[in-house]
């Protein structure tokens, strides 16, 4: 027999948060979260996303033990700002039963419904800022800290519930010594001559920090116009800042400034640390910092993370400023492959971007979605 229960204390906080380690003990593609992280990330108390949403989180039981897992979420700002009538869910689990899918999915459904919701779609987190999509394609590939992995049965599950795709996105792997400085070397000079602009570098993550809530502006302009939008308040500006800003490499942070010394685009990549995370499984002390530290110095795949462009300098080319100084830093480090995090299938701008630069996709994914009945 399958029961759900609803969870609530900071300890049952944490078991929710393991179940995954058990889950995908053997899998060589899983990439741990670090549990103390993820913990604060969902705690009601310490996340300011909870200011404008609300979540509720369900463990399944088969036999006193443990078998699924699902965060039921609600984004008021989406909903009320955006009229978008959606019932999120996330950090979903379980293991190879559809039963268990369909009775964690049920209680998603029913909040939902007591909220007059349209329809549920995920896995989704609280913002863009966040996790989406379960794996289709790519179960072997080394995951990211930036994304979840998934057994292959979750599709299934779903498809036999009567889900349909919601969003489609697709993970693409660069090899550094394809992307070639003809294609924006020239055009980056001629850009920052045309528009007056000037590429921005950083030597420390303290400098950064002073840009930060310009850089928040950029992005919401820039990523307002994706169907995955949703917009995010100042105190998660100030939660992500102190969270992620000290994970940066700053020599991998390119701004790009205006005469006026306005941003008006920036990329963020990050060192890999997949391999860092899973050495610590989970834990940060004794040694993880160790690891962290390690890969942050050494390591010679990066992540593409995060870029944006003002809408009124899209399509100038200043995404070529931003590429020529990436391009710098990468050869004196000894960068070998450039790796993107989930990108929508139907963003033809982002497509474009990489397109000269031979990109491989190696893993796709997507979220499914429901009408509430």
């Amino acid at each position: 027999m399958i029961t759900i229960k609803e969870i609530s204390s900071k300890k049952d906080l944490k078991t929710f948060v393991k179940f995954p380690f058990r889950l995908y003990k053997n899998s060589k593609s899983w990439v741990p979260p670090i549990i103390a992280e993820e913990v604060r990330t969902l705690n009601k108390d310490e996340n300011p996303v909870f200011k404008d949403a609300e979540a509720r989180y369900f463990l399944a039981y088969k036999n006193n033990e443990i078998v699924g897992r699902v965060a039921a979420i609600i984004n008021w700002l989406e909903v009320n700002g955006q009229s978008e009538k959606k019932m999120r869910f996330g950090w979903f689990d379980t293991i190879d039963d559809v039963e268990v899918t369909k009775l964690l999915l049920e209680k998603v459904h029913a909040i939902g419904k007591e909220n007059n919701l349209l329809y549920v779609e995920g896995p989704v987190g609280f913002s863009n800022l966040d996790k989406v999509g379960i794996l289709t394609e790519g179960f072997d590939e080394l995951g990211s800290m930036i994304t979840w992995h998934n057994h292959a049965y979750y599709a299934e599950h779903f498809k036999a519930l009567g889900y349909e795709v919601g969003k489609a996105y697709s993970e693409n792997v660069m090899e550094f010594k394809n992307i070639l400085q003809e294609y924006f070397t020239r055009v980056q000079n001629m850009v920052k001559k045309r528009y007056q602009l000037r590429a921005l570098n950083f030597s420390n993550n303290k400098d950064i920090m002073s840009y930060a809530d310009e850089m928040f502006d950029v992005f919401s302009k820039s990523h307002s116009v994706l169907s995955s939008f949703v917009e995010i308040n100042q105190e998660q500006r100030d939660y992500f800042k102190k969270k992620f800003i000290g994970f940066l490499n700053p020599e991998y942070v390119k701004f790009v400034l205006d005469k006026d010394d306005k941003l008006v685009g920036f990329g963020i990549v990050t060192p890999s640390y997949a391999e860092a995370l899973r050495k610590m499984n989970g834990k940060l002390f004794p040694f993880g910092i160790y690891h962290l530290l390690k890969a942050k110095k050494k390591a010679k795949t990066v992540t593409f993370y995060l870029i944006g462009v003002l809408p009124e300098y899209q399509n100038k080319g200043v995404t070529a400023i931003i590429f020529e100084e990436f391009w710098q830093t990468f050869n004196k480090k000894g960068i070998e492959l450039c790796v993107r995090g989930p990108e929508l299938d139907d963003n033809e701008a982002i497509q474009k971007l990489w397109k000269n630069f031979k990109p491989v996709t190696h893993k796709r994914r997507c979220t499914f979605k429901k009408t509430i009945a």
